[in-house]
């Protein structure tokens, strides 16, 4: 099954992006778990769609008055005041991402990070501050030595994130993404050789209509796990009745 364009009509019209991403990241998540990972380590799905607490939302819901009838038809009492800090010092500009990763544990030492698989959203492209938002998350994982791969299949927004990402880092121009391809697979490992820090990475581009690859996953220096992103892409299509 190829590569289909999840943003923009027919595709659009008819189903949410936001479900397909859940579901691949649900159908990697089950790989991992199910076939990949060796003892010790395990696999879990997290998602977050940006910044949803809005100021005073739901600050009386379910209150009743002093003294007014209570839902279960006693007497309410008076409820504890707000306190109300005083103005902010600052107000500070900030971005709150869109977060689809499916991050993978070791239990060796009890729950740690050890790598992590990003599906771009259209919110991580759509400004500047989104931009560079999801370019600092991503190289701050890599710099703690966590694995990554980013899959970027928004065929709506513009940019290329794994050139955002490498202007964070040191030396930016010399490890710019070949034509900076809209769409794309990157997979990182950071890594020690020869008392180097390095951080290796896998590019490879992508385009509607075509197949996906399998990309490394390193879990350490030794050990990388081969993900086959279109078996997965092809199961949750499966299972979402997507063609």
């Amino acid at each position: 099954m190829p590569l289909l364009d999840h943003f923009h009509p027919p595709l659009s019209e008819e189903r949410h992006w936001e479900s397909f991403h859940s579901k691949w990241a649900n159908a990697l998540v089950d790989e991992l778990n199910q076939t990949l990972l060796p003892p010790g380590y395990f696999a879990e799905p997290y998602a977050h769609i940006g910044a949803r607490v809005e100021i005073d939302a739901a600050t009386f819901n379910g209150a009743v008055s002093p003294g007014g009838p209570a839902p279960n038809g006693a007497t309410a009492t008076a409820s504890r005041q707000t306190w109300a800090p005083p103005p902010p010092t600052l107000v500070m500009p900030a971005a709150f991402p869109d977060v689809f990763e499916v991050q993978v544990f070791s239990t060796e030492t009890g729950p740690r990070l050890v790598a992590a698989i990003e599906l771009v959203s259209p919110a991580n492209k759509d400004r500047a501050e989104h931009r560079r938002a999801f370019a600092v998350k991503c190289a701050s994982c890599l710099t703690q030595g966590i694995a990554l791969i980013v899959v970027d299949v928004v065929t709506n927004r513009g940019g290329n994130m794994h050139d955002e990402m490498a202007r964070v880092l040191p030396d930016a121009a010399a490890f710019l993404f070949p034509a900076a391809p809209p769409l794309y697979v990157a997979a990182y490992r950071p890594i020690q050789r020869d008392d180097a820090a390095q951080i290796e990475a896998w590019l490879t581009p992508l385009a509607v209509g075509r197949p996906l690859p399998t990309s490394p996953l390193a879990l350490s220096a030794e050990l990388c796990l081969p993900i086959d992103l279109e078996s997965t892409y092809m199961d949750a299509r499966r299972r979402l009745r997507l063609g």
